[in-house]
């Protein structure tokens, strides 16, 4: 995933197929999480549907599960 910013204080967007590419998921995936709203928020930009690097770095984070010991089973 290209994280260079093109612009000077612009943050970079993936496409659905590079957002895709970068969880290793199919695209239909992606799309199906939009409408369950299930996946990372988006930005519309006209007809295509763009995602913020950031937003996905934290729908990723929020996707993790708990560590062992922060389960009430691991204590």
């Amino acid at each position: 995933m290209d994280t260079e910013p093109m612009a000077p204080g612009l943050e970079p967007l993936l496409s659905v197929e590079e957002l895709a590419g970068y969880l290793g998921v199919p695209v239909a995936t992606v799309y199906d999480w939009r409408v369950d709203g299930k996946g990372p928020r988006a930005i519309r930009v006209g007809r295509h549907v763009k995602f913020a690097v950031s937003d996905v770095r934290a729908w990723v984070d929020a996707q993790r599960e708990p560590a062992p010991s922060d389960s009430p089973r691991g204590r």
